[in-house]
Order: structure tokens, then sequence, then C-alpha cells
């Protein structure tokens, strides 16, 4: 897998994007929450090629990113000290870190209580509460799964064959050729109905791995309130 960089012009914008070629047989362009324009291309695609799609796509790309962009700023990054505020399933909890033999992370009455050997080592307890995290993300997205896989008439066609929890840079989540279900771990911040949102969407690419009108098509029949889920998602983890 290679990266390249590129850039088209449109009417006034310059749209810069990112090409990041793979062994597929179609071309694709996503706009990541950040605004940034990711293109996956086949390996043997030409520059040219691809400028000219992005620059065919142009609208969409704009609106995109003017969606994006009433987000922005976003949250600051975490210093994880007492007192500062994180997100578990959609709601505030305040960060309370005390010493103890041992190390442990709970939710507490409006608390996320990290019982840390090292309590003054902001580096120890982010550790502590990202893993906490994962542990939290592994079961409750494994359970949505089997909630959101119900939604559809065949249940069984949309079972994905895996569910892979990691850290993702831009995408809340993405769904491989393969049909493995990929979710971003920071998901697990968000409310639960905008989790369901990010799964069913990824669901619907086992049938449709493009966003066209078939995609959307078979999103507004199992998801007809996705448009609000969405934008609830982005003003939350924002």
């Amino acid at each position: 897998m290679t990266r390249e960089l590129g850039s088209v012009r449109y009417g006034e914008h310059l749209i810069e994007f990112v090409v990041v070629r793979r062994e597929r047989s179609t071309l694709e362009i996503a706009v990541e929450p950040d605004a940034t324009v990711v293109v996956a291309a086949p390996t043997n695609a030409a520059p040219e090629a691809i400028a000219a799609r992005v620059r065919k796509r142009g609208a969409w790309v704009r609106r995109q990113q003017r969606y994006f962009a009433q987000f922005i700023p976003r949250t600051p990054d975490r210093r994880y000290l007492s007192g500062e505020t994180h997100l578990y399933l959609g709601r505030q909890y305040r960060l309370k870190v005390v010493h103890d033999v041992r190390h442990q992370v709970r939710l507490i009455r409006g608390f996320i209580v990290v019982r840390s050997r090292r309590p003054n080592r902001p580096d120890v307890t982010r550790d502590l509460v990202e893993e906490w995290y994962r542990d939290r993300a592994q079961a409750k997205f494994a359970e949505r799964l089997e909630i959101n896989v119900g939604r559809f008439p065949d249940p069984d066609t949309f079972r994905p064959k895996g569910l892979i929890v990691r850290q993702l840079r831009q995408r809340w989540g993405s769904m491989s050729p393969s049909s493995r279900l990929v979710l971003n771990r920071r998901l697990i911040q968000a409310p639960v109905d905008a989790i369901d949102y990010v799964i069913t969407h990824e669901l619907c690419h086992i049938a449709e791995p493009h966003h066209g009108p078939k995609f959307l098509a078979l999103l507004d029949q199992v998801m007809p309130d996705w448009p609000k889920r969405k934008e609830r998602l982005e003003r939350k983890m924002a």
C-alpha cells in the first residue's frame, strides 16, 4: 500500500487529497471528519484519472467538507488529570485518580475512577484509561453488532466475518473486502444510537461497497433516521 498527495482546482477552491493505492479494481473517494479527502485507488490507476474523478466529485467533496467544518474546533487532547472530563457512551464523566496498591478503572457515580500505583504519572493514567476503553468497546460493540444485524431482512447475509477494534486516525469504522468490520476505539465515547449508526452504515457495505444510490437506499430502508444519528455523532465527538 502506497500513499501519494494530489490536488485539483474546483472553482475558487483547491481540493487537496491523499491517494492510498491498494489491490482493488475500483476507485473510491471519502471525506474524513477532519475534512481530509482520501482516495482509495487501484495500484495501476493513472494520476490524471484520479484527479479527474476528484474534480468530477468536487461538488460532493465541498459539501462534505462544509458539513464537517461546522464541528471544528474539536476537543483538545486530554491530559489525564483528575477533574477533567471524559466521554463514555455519550455522557461526560470526571476523571478521579487515586493512589492504590493495584491498578483498576471503574465507573462510579459520574466518575471514571482510576486506582493507580503511580497517580502522579499522567502517562500511566492514560494507559489504564485506554485499556479500560478498549475492553468496554470490545464488549459493547459486539453487543450492538448483534442488535443491528437484526435490522436487515436477511441478517445472516449482513453478518461480518469478524469484529476488530482499533485506534483509527480518522474514520469511525470500515468494512474490509473480506467482510471484517473495523470500528474505531473512540466510538465507545459516543451515544449508543450513534454507535448503531456507524455499525449499520458499515454493514450496508457488505452488499454495497460504495456510497452510491443503492447504498443510500439500503441505509434509508434499515435506518430511516440515520442523518440525525450521524449529526449527533459528529457534534458529540467534536
